[in-house]
């Protein structure tokens, strides 16, 4: 098996996810966020509570949330699409928050949508059409108290291939 189409157990180590901080996502790296847990019903990301993650308001900044509570559904597409035949570009189309109290600890973000994802993922993949899902994620503080509830809008399309002057594909 390859390294790409292990990306959801890579996610757990801090070190291979802190590599893929560096190189895609440096916010990520600086911090401190952390996928803790990966697995066929769910994704949890923690975003600490830190002097880089708070706002003037002595709670944690709502760029900080959507963050996490992004990547919580963000890696369950990458992985998906890590794993297809063909190259699929994501993207976020929308996101909608709710905000329902001071977020002043460590937040675990989870999206229960795995399901959703890989399916739209495969429905993309066998119509060739861009297919949109709104996947939901809750922000849960210490206590087990949501602090903040997002939708994202995720867009998946089948990247086209371009000919090249020699006849042959490139991606786009």
């Amino acid at each position: 098996m390859t390294q790409k189409k292990e990306f959801g157990k890579q996610t757990l180590n801090k070190w291979k996810l802190n590599g893929f901080f560096l190189k895609k996502m440096p916010l990520g790296l600086i911090t401190g966020i952390r996928v803790v847990r990966f697995d066929q019903n769910r994704v949890v990301v923690s975003m600490p509570y830190n002097y880089i993650t708070q706002n003037p308001f002595q709670s944690m900044h709502f760029a900080a949330q959507s963050m996490a509570a992004e990547l919580s559904s963000g890696v369950i597409a990458i992985n998906e699409i890590a794993k297809a035949p063909a190259p699929v570009s994501m993207l976020v189309l929308n996101m909608d928050a709710r905000f329902t109290k001071k977020a002043k600890t460590k937040i675990l973000f989870t999206c229960n949508e795995t399901k959703t994802i890989a399916q739209a993922i495969q429905s993309t993949l066998e119509s060739g059409e861009a297919k949109t899902v709104t996947i939901p994620v809750t922000g849960m503080d210490k206590e087990g108290d949501m602090v903040s509830e997002f939708h994202f809008t995720w867009t998946f399309k089948v990247k086209k291939l371009k000919k090249d002057y020699d006849g042959t594909k490139k991606k786009l």
